[in-house]
C-alpha cells in the first residue's frame, strides 16, 4: 500500500500498481517499447550507414517524415481520441504499426529496401503514431485513480526508457551480428504483447471517461484552452524548444559515435542505452514525486542545457557518454513533468485534444528541427550540432523565467489593490510551489 503525504496525495514510486489494469497495461508496454527502439536504433543506423555515407541530412529528412504528421494531423487526431473507444483504437493502431516492421524488415531481409522506401514507411508510421501517441496517453486514466494519475504518467516513461536502456544496446549488437532487417522483424513480434494486454483488460475495472459531442468547433475549443491557461501555453512552448532543437539524439549520437570517435553500431547502441540510463533515472525520480510542479520543468531545462554544453565539450567517448547519463536525467524531467502536468490540471472532456496538442508540439517540432539540426551537424561538425541541445534548454529556462515574473508581478499588484485574483485562469495551484 502507498503512504500518504500530509495533504492527502498518495506517495509512493509504484503506487499506480496497486491497479491490476496498469500492471498488465505496464507489462505490455515494456515488451513493446524494447522493440521499438531496437526498431529506432536500427532505422538511424540503416540510414546513417548502409543506405547513404554518413549522411546527418538525410537522418534529419527522415526523422522530419516519420514525425511531419503530428504537425498536420495531431488536432484531428484529438477529436477522434476524445469520441472513439480507446481501447479499440489502440488495438488498430499497435497492429498496424506491427504490420509496418514486419513489411519493412522483410524488405531489408530480401535486399529490396531503398531509402525512399524507407523513408515511406517513416511517413506511414508517422501517421499511425499520430493517432496512437493521444490514445496511449490519456488511456492511462481510465487504468487509475485520479490521485495516482501523475504518478502512472511518471511510470510510463520509466517503462519507455526501461526500454530504451535494453533496446538501443541490444539492437546495436544484432545489427552487428546479422543485419538490421532481423531487428525490424523482432520489433514485429514484440507488438504481440501490447495486443495481448489490451485484450486481457478487465473492462469492469476501466474508468469511464466523458466522450466529446458531434459537431463543429471541437479542434477550436482545443485550442482555446489552452489559450486561456498562461501555465499550459508556457509549458507547451518548452516542450517545443526541447522536440525541436534538443532530442535530436539519434542525429548527435550516430555522428558522435561514426563520425567525432570513428566506431561502428555497436557504439551507437551503447550510447544510446548510456542515455537511457539517465532518462530512467529522471523517470523514477519523477513517479516518486506526489505531482508534477510547473518549477521542476524549467529546473530540468536549465540542468539539460549545462550537461549538453559539457558533453559537447567532452574530449573522449568515455566523457561524453558520461555526460549523456545527466542529459538523459535532465531531459526526461521536463518532458515527464510536463506530461503528468498537463494531464492532471487538464479537463477531462478535452484531455484528449489537448494531449494530442501536446504531443503534435513534443513530436511535430522535429520535422522543423532535425533537418537543421542535420545541416548544422553535417557542415560544423557534431559538436556544433549540440549547441542546439544548448540553446534549447537556454530558451526554456527563458520561457520559465518570463512565466515567473508575469506571475510575480500579478500577484504584487493584486496585493497592494486588496484584490487576491489568480494570474493563471482555471489553475487550481500556485505553480511556484
Amino acid at each position: 500500500m502507498s503512504a500518504a503525504t500530509p495533504s492527502g496525495t498518495p506517495s509512493g514510486t509504484f503506487r499506480s500498481f496497486r491497479h491490476p489494469n496498469y500492471r498488465r497495461w505496464y507489462a505490455g508496454a515494456v515488451v513493446s517499447n524494447v522493440g521499438t527502439w531496437m526498431q529506432r536504433t536500427a532505422q538511424s543506423w540503416l540510414v546513417f550507414a548502409e543506405l547513404t555515407d554518413h549522411d546527418t541530412r538525410v537522418m534529419g529528412v527522415v526523422m522530419a517524415l516519420q514525425f511531419a504528421p503530428q504537425l498536420l494531423l495531431a488536432p484531428y487526431a484529438g477529436v477522434l481520441v476524445d469520441r472513439a473507444d480507446r481501447r479499440r483504437l489502440l488495438v488498430l493502431t499497435q497492429t498496424v504499426m506491427a504490420t509496418l516492421a514486419l513489411v519493412l524488415g522483410v524488405l531489408i531481409v530480401t535486399g529490396l529496401v531503398t531509402l525512399p522506401l524507407v523513408m515511406a514507411f517513416a511517413l506511414a508510421l508517422g501517421i499511425t503514431t499520430t493517432f496512437d501517441a493521444p490514445a496511449r496517453q490519456t488511456f492511462v486514466s481510465q487504468l487509475v485513480e485520479d490521485k495516482d494519475l501523475s504518478n502512472a504518467v511518471a511510470l510510463n516513461s520509466t517503462s519507455f526508457n526501461l526500454a530504451r536502456l535494453v533496446g538501443p544496446a541490444v539492437a546495436g549488437v544484432l545489427v552487428a551480428a546479422v543485419g538490421s532487417g532481423w531487428v525490424f522483424l523482432l520489433n514485429s513480434l514484440s507488438f504481440a504483447a501490447m495486443l495481448a494486454a489490451l485484450w486481457s483488460l478487465d473492462r469492469n475495472l476501466l474508468r469511464a471517461s466523458p466522450r466529446a459531442s458531434r459537431g463543429r468547433g471541437q479542434i477550436r475549443e482545443g485550442f482555446a484552452y489552452v489559450l486561456s491557461r498562461p501555465d499550459l501555453t508556457a509549458v507547451l512552448l518548452t516542450v517545443f524548444l526541447l522536440g525541436t532543437f534538443g532530442l535530436n539524439f539519434a542525429v548527435y549520437l550516430a555522428a558522435m559515435a561514426g563520425t567525432e570517435f570513428g566506431r561502428g553500431p555497436d557504439t551507437f547502441g551503447l550510447l544510446n542505452s548510456v542515455l537511457a540510463a539517465g532518462t530512467l533515472a529522471g523517470a523514477l525520480l519523477s513517479a516518486h514525486r506526489p505531482r508534477a510542479r510547473l518549477r521542476m520543468i524549467f529546473l530540468g531545462s536549465a540542468g539539460f542545457a549545462v550537461c549538453t554544453f559539457m558533453a559537447a565539450m567532452a574530449p573522449t567517448l568515455w566523457i561524453f557518454a558520461a555526460w549523456l547519463v545527466p542529459t538523459g536525467l535532465s531531459a526526461l524531467t521536463v518532458s515527464t513533468t510536463a506530461n503528468a502536468y498537463v494531464q492532471t490540471t487538464t479537463d477531462a472532456a478535452v484531455r484528449g485534444r489537448v494531449m494530442s496538442l501536446y504531443m503534435a508540439i513534443f513530436m511535430g517540432g522535429t520535422p522543423l528541427g532535425a533537418p537543421l539540426v542535420g545541416w548544422i551537424t553535417s557542415e560544423f561538425g557534431p559538436r556544433w550540432g549540440l549547441g542546439s541541445a544548448v540553446f534549447a534548454g537556454l530558451a526554456g529556462v527563458t520561457v520559465g523565467a518570463i512565466l515567473w515574473w508575469r506571475w510575480a508581478r500579478h500577484l504584487t499588484a493584486d496585493r497592494r489593490s486588496g484584490r487576491y485574483r489568480t494570474a493563471v485562469p482555471r489553475r487550481p495551484r500556485d505553480p511556484r510551489r
